[in-house]
Protein backbone atom coordinates (compact mmCIF):
# COMPACT_ATOMS: atom_id res chain seq x y z
CA UNK A 1 0.00 0.00 0.00
CA UNK A 2 1.17 3.62 -0.62
CA UNK A 3 1.99 5.76 1.38
CA UNK A 4 -0.14 8.80 1.54
CA UNK A 5 0.50 12.38 2.96
CA UNK A 6 -2.04 13.43 5.43
CA UNK A 7 -3.63 16.79 5.92
CA UNK A 8 -2.67 16.53 9.57
CA UNK A 9 0.74 15.56 9.13
CA UNK A 10 1.28 19.22 8.77
CA UNK A 11 -0.40 20.60 12.13
CA UNK A 12 2.10 17.54 13.51
CA UNK A 13 5.05 19.48 11.65
CA UNK A 14 4.26 22.69 13.29
CA UNK A 15 3.73 21.33 16.95
CA UNK A 16 7.35 19.24 16.69
CA UNK A 17 8.79 22.57 15.48
CA UNK A 18 7.54 25.05 17.60
CA UNK A 19 9.61 25.62 21.07
CA UNK A 20 6.42 27.30 22.73
CA UNK A 21 3.31 25.06 22.10
CA UNK A 22 3.22 22.23 24.70
CA UNK A 23 0.17 21.58 24.79
CA UNK A 24 -1.38 17.88 24.42
CA UNK A 25 -2.12 17.05 20.78
CA UNK A 26 -4.90 14.87 20.38
CA UNK A 27 -5.65 13.15 17.24
CA UNK A 28 -9.34 11.64 17.09
CA UNK A 29 -11.26 9.40 14.42
CA UNK A 30 -12.40 6.15 13.73
CA UNK A 31 -10.45 3.54 13.79
CA UNK A 32 -8.21 1.85 10.61
CA UNK A 33 -8.42 5.76 9.28
CA UNK A 34 -4.85 5.95 9.55
CA UNK A 35 -3.90 7.32 12.89
CA UNK A 36 -1.65 4.31 14.31
CA UNK A 37 -0.13 4.28 11.25
CA UNK A 38 0.45 7.71 11.54
CA UNK A 39 2.20 7.84 14.82
CA UNK A 40 4.41 4.58 13.83
CA UNK A 41 5.55 6.61 11.14
CA UNK A 42 6.90 9.44 13.73
CA UNK A 43 7.95 6.86 15.83
CA UNK A 44 10.51 5.66 13.28
CA UNK A 45 11.66 9.18 12.21
CA UNK A 46 11.85 10.53 15.79
CA UNK A 47 13.05 7.23 16.92
CA UNK A 48 10.54 6.86 19.82
CA UNK A 49 8.58 3.88 21.00
CA UNK A 50 4.78 3.76 20.68
CA UNK A 51 2.75 3.60 24.29
CA UNK A 52 -0.28 1.89 23.17
CA UNK A 53 -3.09 1.63 25.88
CA UNK A 54 -4.38 -1.16 24.59
CA UNK A 55 -1.49 -2.86 26.49
CA UNK A 56 -1.46 -3.19 30.72
CA UNK A 57 2.40 -2.81 30.06
CA UNK A 58 2.60 0.19 28.41
CA UNK A 59 -0.57 1.50 30.91
CA UNK A 60 1.50 0.70 34.16
CA UNK A 61 4.05 3.39 32.82
CA UNK A 62 1.79 5.93 33.37
CA UNK A 63 1.29 5.71 36.72
CA UNK A 64 0.65 8.92 38.60
CA UNK A 65 3.72 9.27 40.34
CA UNK A 66 6.58 11.65 40.50
CA UNK A 67 9.04 8.29 40.31
CA UNK A 68 7.75 7.02 37.06
CA UNK A 69 6.36 10.18 35.11
CA UNK A 70 9.61 11.78 35.91
CA UNK A 71 11.58 8.97 34.69
CA UNK A 72 9.43 8.99 31.02
CA UNK A 73 9.48 12.92 31.27
CA UNK A 74 13.97 12.63 31.09
CA UNK A 75 13.54 9.73 28.36
CA UNK A 76 11.29 11.42 26.25
CA UNK A 77 10.89 15.37 25.38
CA UNK A 78 7.85 13.68 22.84
CA UNK A 79 5.82 11.06 24.00
CA UNK A 80 3.17 8.93 21.38
CA UNK A 81 0.37 7.29 22.88
CA UNK A 82 -1.87 4.96 20.78
CA UNK A 83 -5.78 4.10 22.09
CA UNK A 84 -5.81 6.59 24.77
CA UNK A 85 -9.54 5.95 25.10
CA UNK A 86 -8.64 2.65 26.54
CA UNK A 87 -6.78 3.85 29.91
CA UNK A 88 -8.72 6.75 31.16
CA UNK A 89 -7.26 6.64 33.97
CA UNK A 90 -3.34 8.00 32.41
CA UNK A 91 -5.59 11.31 31.76
CA UNK A 92 -3.99 12.39 35.22
CA UNK A 93 -0.44 11.36 34.17
CA UNK A 94 -0.87 13.50 30.85
CA UNK A 95 -2.10 16.18 32.78
CA UNK A 96 0.87 16.30 34.83
CA UNK A 97 3.60 15.93 31.90
CA UNK A 98 2.41 18.94 30.42
CA UNK A 99 2.27 20.32 33.92
CA UNK A 100 5.13 19.90 35.40
CA UNK A 101 7.38 18.72 32.82
CA UNK A 102 6.62 20.16 29.65
CA UNK A 103 6.74 17.21 27.57
CA UNK A 104 5.04 17.47 24.41
CA UNK A 105 2.31 14.08 23.83
CA UNK A 106 0.53 13.23 20.74
CA UNK A 107 -2.49 11.21 21.32
CA UNK A 108 -4.70 8.84 19.11
CA UNK A 109 -8.25 7.68 20.23
CA UNK A 110 -11.95 8.17 20.10
CA UNK A 111 -13.26 11.36 21.67
CA UNK A 112 -15.64 9.42 24.19
CA UNK A 113 -12.86 10.03 26.51
CA UNK A 114 -14.65 13.11 27.31
CA UNK A 115 -17.51 10.57 28.08
CA UNK A 116 -15.01 7.46 30.43
CA UNK A 117 -12.94 10.38 32.22
CA UNK A 118 -14.48 12.50 34.86
CA UNK A 119 -11.00 14.28 35.11
CA UNK A 120 -10.89 15.08 31.07
CA UNK A 121 -12.55 18.20 32.36
CA UNK A 122 -9.29 18.97 34.28
CA UNK A 123 -7.05 19.02 31.00
CA UNK A 124 -9.22 22.02 29.67
CA UNK A 125 -7.06 25.06 28.39
CA UNK A 126 -4.61 22.41 27.58
CA UNK A 127 -5.03 20.76 24.44
CA UNK A 128 -5.36 21.09 20.65
CA UNK A 129 -7.61 18.60 18.97
CA UNK A 130 -6.93 17.60 15.39
CA UNK A 131 -8.94 14.27 12.97
CA UNK A 132 -7.80 11.85 11.48
CA UNK A 133 -10.52 10.35 8.91
CA UNK A 134 -11.49 8.12 6.17
CA UNK A 135 -9.22 10.10 3.37
CA UNK A 136 -10.57 13.22 1.99
CA UNK A 137 -11.04 13.87 -1.65
CA UNK A 138 -8.26 16.71 -1.60
CA UNK A 139 -6.04 14.56 0.55
CA UNK A 140 -6.69 11.65 -2.52
CA UNK A 141 -6.20 14.32 -4.76
CA UNK A 142 -3.06 15.98 -3.32
CA UNK A 143 -1.24 12.30 -3.19
CA UNK A 144 -2.44 11.51 -7.39
CA UNK A 145 -0.14 12.05 -10.38
CA UNK A 146 -2.12 12.51 -13.53
CA UNK A 147 -1.63 14.79 -16.62
CA UNK A 148 -3.77 18.10 -17.08
CA UNK A 149 -6.31 16.37 -19.64
CA UNK A 150 -6.71 13.00 -16.98
CA UNK A 151 -8.13 15.30 -14.41
CA UNK A 152 -11.68 15.25 -15.20
CA UNK A 153 -11.86 11.07 -16.07
CA UNK A 154 -9.93 11.05 -12.58
CA UNK A 155 -12.70 12.85 -10.56
CA UNK A 156 -15.23 11.29 -12.27
CA UNK A 157 -13.83 7.65 -11.40
CA UNK A 158 -12.73 9.47 -7.81
CA UNK A 159 -16.43 9.49 -7.48
CA UNK A 160 -17.81 6.81 -7.91
CA UNK A 161 -15.15 4.70 -6.33
CA UNK A 162 -15.27 6.58 -2.80
CA UNK A 163 -19.43 6.28 -2.67
CA UNK A 164 -19.36 2.42 -4.09
CA UNK A 165 -16.25 1.41 -1.59
CA UNK A 166 -15.56 4.18 0.46
CA UNK A 167 -12.58 5.74 1.87
CA UNK A 168 -10.76 3.54 4.40
CA UNK A 169 -7.32 3.85 3.61
CA UNK A 170 -6.57 -0.20 3.54
CA UNK A 171 -9.77 -0.43 1.12
CA UNK A 172 -8.57 2.73 -0.75
CA UNK A 173 -4.73 2.54 -1.69
CA UNK A 174 -4.25 -0.92 -2.31
CA UNK A 175 -5.06 -0.85 -6.20
CA UNK A 176 -3.82 -4.81 -6.06
CA UNK A 177 -7.34 -5.53 -4.21
CA UNK A 178 -10.09 -6.82 -6.32
CA UNK A 179 -14.02 -6.36 -5.99
CA UNK A 180 -14.58 -9.15 -3.44
CA UNK A 181 -11.42 -8.44 -1.30
CA UNK A 182 -12.26 -4.89 -0.74
CA UNK A 183 -16.11 -6.14 0.00
CA UNK A 184 -14.53 -8.64 2.65
CA UNK A 185 -12.33 -5.96 3.96
CA UNK A 186 -15.08 -4.02 4.36
CA UNK A 187 -17.08 -6.71 6.18
CA UNK A 188 -14.00 -7.15 8.63
CA UNK A 189 -13.86 -3.71 9.40
CA UNK A 190 -17.52 -3.34 10.34
CA UNK A 191 -17.51 -6.23 12.35
CA UNK A 192 -14.34 -5.92 13.88
CA UNK A 193 -13.83 -2.23 14.33
CA UNK A 194 -16.94 -0.73 14.04
CA UNK A 195 -19.34 -2.74 15.75
CA UNK A 196 -17.18 -5.40 18.54
CA UNK A 197 -14.98 -2.74 19.11
CA UNK A 198 -17.25 0.28 20.11
CA UNK A 199 -19.64 -2.44 21.73
CA UNK A 200 -16.50 -3.56 23.85
CA UNK A 201 -15.55 0.17 24.89
CA UNK A 202 -18.93 1.05 26.11
CA UNK A 203 -20.04 -1.69 27.51
CA UNK A 204 -23.24 -2.44 24.93
CA UNK A 205 -25.39 -5.44 25.60
CA UNK A 206 -26.85 -6.14 22.02
CA UNK A 207 -24.36 -6.48 19.51
CA UNK A 208 -27.16 -7.54 16.88
CA UNK A 209 -29.59 -4.30 18.09
CA UNK A 210 -26.59 -2.15 17.17
CA UNK A 211 -26.10 -3.71 13.66
CA UNK A 212 -30.12 -3.73 13.19
CA UNK A 213 -29.70 0.17 13.89
CA UNK A 214 -27.55 0.85 11.42
CA UNK A 215 -28.80 -0.97 8.73
CA UNK A 216 -31.98 1.32 9.54
CA UNK A 217 -30.47 4.13 8.70
CA UNK A 218 -28.47 2.82 5.89
CA UNK A 219 -31.55 2.06 4.17
CA UNK A 220 -32.87 5.62 4.86
CA UNK A 221 -30.15 7.40 3.26
CA UNK A 222 -31.15 10.93 2.48
CA UNK A 223 -33.72 11.12 4.68
CA UNK A 224 -34.75 12.36 7.93
CA UNK A 225 -34.68 9.71 10.53
CA UNK A 226 -37.47 8.61 13.07
CA UNK A 227 -35.89 7.30 16.06
CA UNK A 228 -39.33 5.98 17.60
CA UNK A 229 -40.00 4.21 14.38
CA UNK A 230 -36.78 2.61 14.52
CA UNK A 231 -37.39 1.61 18.08
CA UNK A 232 -40.74 -0.13 17.19
CA UNK A 233 -39.56 -1.84 14.37
CA UNK A 234 -36.66 -2.97 16.34
CA UNK A 235 -38.91 -3.30 19.29
CA UNK A 236 -36.55 -1.43 21.97
CA UNK A 237 -37.46 1.56 23.75
CA UNK A 238 -36.39 5.08 22.17
CA UNK A 239 -34.00 5.71 24.85
CA UNK A 240 -31.29 2.60 24.12
CA UNK A 241 -32.15 3.52 19.95
CA UNK A 242 -31.53 6.93 20.69
CA UNK A 243 -28.00 6.24 23.21
CA UNK A 244 -26.48 3.93 20.61
CA UNK A 245 -27.26 6.34 17.46
CA UNK A 246 -25.03 9.16 20.04
CA UNK A 247 -22.43 6.45 20.26
CA UNK A 248 -22.02 6.02 16.88
CA UNK A 249 -21.80 9.70 16.10
CA UNK A 250 -19.26 9.97 19.02
CA UNK A 251 -16.59 7.19 17.63
CA UNK A 252 -16.94 8.81 13.51
CA UNK A 253 -19.66 6.50 12.02
CA UNK A 254 -22.70 8.76 11.56
CA UNK A 255 -22.27 12.48 11.05
CA UNK A 256 -25.61 14.14 12.56
CA UNK A 257 -27.29 16.83 10.53
CA UNK A 258 -30.17 18.56 12.25
CA UNK A 259 -32.61 20.51 10.97
CA UNK A 260 -32.38 24.19 10.84
CA UNK A 261 -35.46 26.45 12.88
CA UNK A 262 -36.78 29.76 11.97
CA UNK A 263 -39.47 31.93 12.74
CA UNK A 264 -39.34 33.60 9.47
CA UNK A 265 -41.19 30.79 7.78
CA UNK A 266 -42.81 27.90 9.12
CA UNK A 267 -39.90 25.57 9.15
CA UNK A 268 -40.63 22.19 10.45
CA UNK A 269 -38.76 18.77 11.82
CA UNK A 270 -38.24 16.85 14.93
CA UNK A 271 -35.99 14.64 13.32
CA UNK A 272 -32.43 14.45 12.28
CA UNK A 273 -30.36 13.06 8.76
CA UNK A 274 -28.18 10.79 9.46
CA UNK A 275 -25.15 10.36 7.33
CA UNK A 276 -22.55 8.24 7.35
CA UNK A 277 -18.22 8.90 7.44
CA UNK A 278 -17.64 6.63 5.29
CA UNK A 279 -19.84 5.14 2.15
CA UNK A 280 -17.90 1.50 2.11
CA UNK A 281 -19.34 0.95 5.60
CA UNK A 282 -22.62 1.79 4.50
CA UNK A 283 -22.91 -0.40 1.67
CA UNK A 284 -21.80 -3.04 3.70
CA UNK A 285 -24.70 -2.80 5.79
CA UNK A 286 -27.35 -2.90 2.85
CA UNK A 287 -25.57 -5.11 1.03
CA UNK A 288 -25.00 -3.18 -2.16
CA UNK A 289 -21.82 -2.54 -4.48
CA UNK A 290 -23.73 -2.31 -7.68
CA UNK A 291 -22.70 0.36 -10.72
CA UNK A 292 -24.20 3.59 -9.34
CA UNK A 293 -26.60 4.00 -12.08
CA UNK A 294 -28.01 0.95 -11.45
CA UNK A 295 -29.02 1.84 -8.28
CA UNK A 296 -32.60 3.23 -6.80
CA UNK A 297 -30.37 4.81 -3.94
CA UNK A 298 -28.03 6.87 -6.09
CA UNK A 299 -29.61 10.17 -5.09
CA UNK A 300 -28.80 9.21 -1.30
CA UNK A 301 -25.48 7.97 -1.76
CA UNK A 302 -24.65 11.29 -3.88
CA UNK A 303 -25.71 13.27 -0.86
CA UNK A 304 -24.14 11.39 1.89
CA UNK A 305 -20.83 11.61 -0.43
CA UNK A 306 -20.87 15.31 -0.50
CA UNK A 307 -21.84 16.10 3.21
CA UNK A 308 -18.77 13.62 4.47
CA UNK A 309 -16.67 15.40 2.07
CA UNK A 310 -17.91 18.55 3.33
CA UNK A 311 -17.59 17.20 7.15
CA UNK A 312 -14.04 15.93 7.02
CA UNK A 313 -12.75 19.15 4.54
CA UNK A 314 -14.00 21.16 7.72
CA UNK A 315 -12.85 19.11 10.93
CA UNK A 316 -8.87 18.53 8.54
CA UNK A 317 -8.83 22.83 7.84
CA UNK A 318 -10.53 23.14 11.67
CA UNK A 319 -13.23 25.33 9.88
CA UNK A 320 -15.97 27.19 12.16
CA UNK A 321 -19.26 25.90 10.67
CA UNK A 322 -22.39 23.98 11.90
CA UNK A 323 -24.54 21.76 8.83
CA UNK A 324 -27.99 22.09 9.15
CA UNK A 325 -30.87 20.84 6.50
CA UNK A 326 -34.15 22.81 5.88
CA UNK A 327 -37.85 21.82 5.16
CA UNK A 328 -40.76 23.95 5.09
CA UNK A 329 -44.31 22.72 6.06
CA UNK A 330 -45.52 22.81 2.37
CA UNK A 331 -42.28 20.54 1.52
CA UNK A 332 -40.20 22.08 -0.15
CA UNK A 333 -36.59 21.66 1.67
CA UNK A 334 -32.80 22.58 1.16
CA UNK A 335 -30.46 19.74 1.39
CA UNK A 336 -27.44 21.48 3.20
CA UNK A 337 -27.22 24.95 5.22
CA UNK A 338 -23.63 26.10 6.40
CA UNK A 339 -23.48 28.18 9.44
CA UNK A 340 -20.70 29.96 10.89
CA UNK A 341 -19.90 31.66 13.83
CA UNK A 342 -21.29 35.33 12.04
CA UNK A 343 -24.60 33.43 11.38
CA UNK A 344 -23.67 33.97 7.61
CA UNK A 345 -25.35 31.20 5.81
CA UNK A 346 -24.56 29.11 2.57
CA UNK A 347 -27.04 26.51 1.28
CA UNK A 348 -26.32 23.92 -1.11
CA UNK A 349 -28.90 21.71 -3.30
CA UNK A 350 -27.23 18.69 -4.10
CA UNK A 351 -27.83 16.96 -7.75
CA UNK A 352 -26.45 13.65 -9.33
CA UNK A 353 -27.68 15.65 -12.64
CA UNK A 354 -26.88 18.68 -13.40
CA UNK A 355 -29.66 19.53 -15.74
CA UNK A 356 -31.92 19.36 -12.71
CA UNK A 357 -33.54 22.19 -11.86
CA UNK A 358 -33.24 23.67 -8.06
CA UNK A 359 -35.75 26.28 -6.23
CA UNK A 360 -34.04 28.69 -3.50
CA UNK A 361 -36.42 28.70 -0.68
CA UNK A 362 -34.32 29.37 2.68
CA UNK A 363 -35.72 32.82 3.90
CA UNK A 364 -32.76 34.36 5.56
CA UNK A 365 -29.74 36.31 3.36
CA UNK A 366 -27.48 33.93 2.01
CA UNK A 367 -25.06 32.50 -0.43
CA UNK A 368 -26.96 29.58 -3.14
CA UNK A 369 -25.10 26.96 -4.93
CA UNK A 370 -25.80 23.82 -6.98
CA UNK A 371 -23.09 20.91 -6.43
CA UNK A 372 -23.59 18.35 -8.68
CA UNK A 373 -21.28 15.33 -9.69
CA UNK A 374 -19.53 17.76 -12.33
CA UNK A 375 -18.61 20.07 -10.17
CA UNK A 376 -18.50 18.50 -7.05
CA UNK A 377 -14.82 18.91 -6.58
CA UNK A 378 -14.35 22.69 -6.58
CA UNK A 379 -17.33 23.41 -5.20
CA UNK A 380 -17.12 21.46 -2.13
CA UNK A 381 -13.73 23.39 -1.15
CA UNK A 382 -15.30 26.63 -2.69
CA UNK A 383 -18.14 26.74 0.12
CA UNK A 384 -16.18 25.42 3.07
CA UNK A 385 -13.89 28.41 3.65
Amino acid sequence: MNKFQRTIENDIEKYLNSSSDHKIFFIWGPRRSGKTTLLKELATRLSLPVFNFDVLSDRKLFINTRETLGELASNYKVILIDEIQSYPEGTVAIKILHDEYKVKVIATGSSELRQKSKDFDTLAGRFTEHYCLPLSIYEIMDNTKFLTHEKYNFLEKMQSDLQIFGSYPEVYVNKNLSVPEKIDLLQTTLDTYVLKDIIDIYNLKNAKLAQDILIKIALQIGSEVSISKIANDLKATTSTVSDYIEIFIKNYVLIPLPSFKTNLRRAVSLNRKLFFYDLGIRNILVRDFRKLELRPDRGGVFENFIVSEIEKLKRNRKIHQTLYFYREYGGLEVDLVLENYKKQYKTLEIKTNEKTKSKDVFPIIHEFKVINSKNYFDAVKDVVK
